[in-house]
């Protein structure tokens, strides 16, 4: 099937997805993964991912996580990270432990755990926030307090993915050096992205900083303010960030959300709608999320093949797996937030079901571990795929389940401030 081709059967799967999505309440996430799905086990999208779409996916995600970033206000983002550590912490540790100890149950392979634990314990960031954004929550508290978490889980999910990885391939092993290493480049890599938004893009700098030639005196703002070309000037902004984030060793979505973090609406001074902050900002989400971003999602549905013999084998173990972390996850999650975040019940259960996901670097950690490096046992790559695929749908149908109480819960904290 030539790309062009599949790129219209995508959007028509995409544009099926919106009005089941319409029609039954339910973010359209669920519907692009199983529709993805579906096509693809029915033999209409071919198995292995196009080229062309593969890369369009990839811009999909990177897309996402800029949009995400762009809406979020950095103070709300840094002041979450304080009330935040709990949850990150505890969120990822609970969903680790049951996986490994799943895996080591069935398989007696300590590093067949070992990478489930770790595909288990990183949140899909995106799909939370995209089906939080599909019921009006993204905004909200819970959703900075998921965002801010998740993040924190993934960059920990890939450090440890740079360590144990060559533990469990034999090819390498996990000394000090090599984890001092990764917390140095991680500890880099967020300095660079803070020094951006500090002293690069504000247009006002004080300080030494100020009597720089150039970049002293000219800001983001001169920049987005250059003919009409503000989109294309963020976007190549977050694209950077992103690339920067690849170089030392993140997913550039990661970057691409730090790059819309820092991104102020004071930047955006045009009177006239093209070019203003919230015209740049609709056709960043439009793309994004109507006709991109999509495509990410129906790729990854693609991920999931069936064989029926391999998959009624392990039913049993994709049963096991997916409740333990399902359990595991949303009170750990949920405790955490209300323990060492001081959050309501009804926001601290909304974390632990935002944080059920599991997608991007899942999926990261089963190709190095099932394609690359063959740890993984086709039971166990199965047992994974479909738990994760499960973990996915449940996301957005918990969500859209508890909004009604989270709902009332902030509306009864607004009218009584003091409960």
């Amino acid at each position: 099937m030539h790309s062009l081709q599949l790129l219209a059967l995508i959007w028509v799967v995409v544009f099926a997805a919106n009005i089941l999505a319409h029609a039954t309440k339910l973010t359209p996430v669920l519907w692009f993964l199983a529709l993805g799905a579906l096509m693809v086990n029915i033999g209409v999208m071919p198995k292995e991912t196009d080229p062309f779409i593969s890369g369009l996916s990839e811009l999909g995600i990177l897309l996402i996580m800029f949009a995400i970033g762009f809406e979020e206000n950095t103070d709300n983002f840094m002041d979450s990270i304080k009330k935040s550590w709990g949850i990150a912490f505890f969120g990822a540790l609970a969903p680790f432990t049951v996986a490994y100890l799943v895996a080591d149950y069935y398989w007696d392979n300590p590093n067949i755990a070992l990478m489930c634990g770790l595909t288990m314990t990183a949140t899909a960031v995106s799909l939370t926030m995209v089906s939080l954004k599909s019921v009006g929550l993204h905004t909200s508290p819970a959703a900075t307090r998921i965002m801010t978490s998740a993040v924190l889980d993934d960059i920990a999910s890939l450090a440890l993915v740079a360590i144990l990885v060559p533990v469990a391939t034999g090819q390498g092993s996990a000394d000090l050096v090599d984890i001092a290493l990764i917390v140095v480049k991680a500890i880099t890599f967020f300095l660079a992205v803070s020094i951006l938004g500090a002293w690069l893009l504000p247009h006002n700098v004080s300080g030494w900083f100020s009597r720089v030639p150039v970049i002293g005196s000219h800001g983001m703002q001169d920049l987005i303010n250059i003919g009409r070309h503000s989109t294309l000037t963020v976007l190549l902004l977050a694209l950077l960030v992103g690339l920067l984030a690849h170089e030392f060793g993140f997913h550039p979505a990661v970057g691409a959300f730090m790059a819309g973090l820092i991104l102020k609406e004071e930047y955006f001074q045009r009177k006239d709608e093209k070019g203003s902050f919230d015209d740049t900002k609709r056709i960043i989400d439009n793309v994004a999320f109507s006709w991109i971003g999509p495509v990410f999602f129906v790729d990854l549905g693609t991920k999931l093949l069936f064989d029926w013999g391999v998959l009624s084998a392990v039913m049993p173990n994709i049963l096991i797996m997916t409740s333990g972390v399902f359990f595991a996850q949303i009170i750990s999650a949920a405790v955490a937030a209300r323990y060492t975040g001081g959050m309501n019940w009804e926001g601290s259960m909304l974390i632990g079901f935002g944080m059920l996901g599991r997608a991007e670097l899942a999926f990261v950690v089963i190709n190095i571990a099932y394609v690359q490096h063959l740890i993984l046992s086709t039971e166990a790559f199965y047992t994974l795929m479909v738990s994760a695929f499960i973990l996915n749908i449940l996301v957005p149908i918990t969500i859209t389940w508890w909004k009604p109480r989270y709902i009332e819960a902030m509306q009864r904290d607004a009218e009584n401030p003091q409960s």
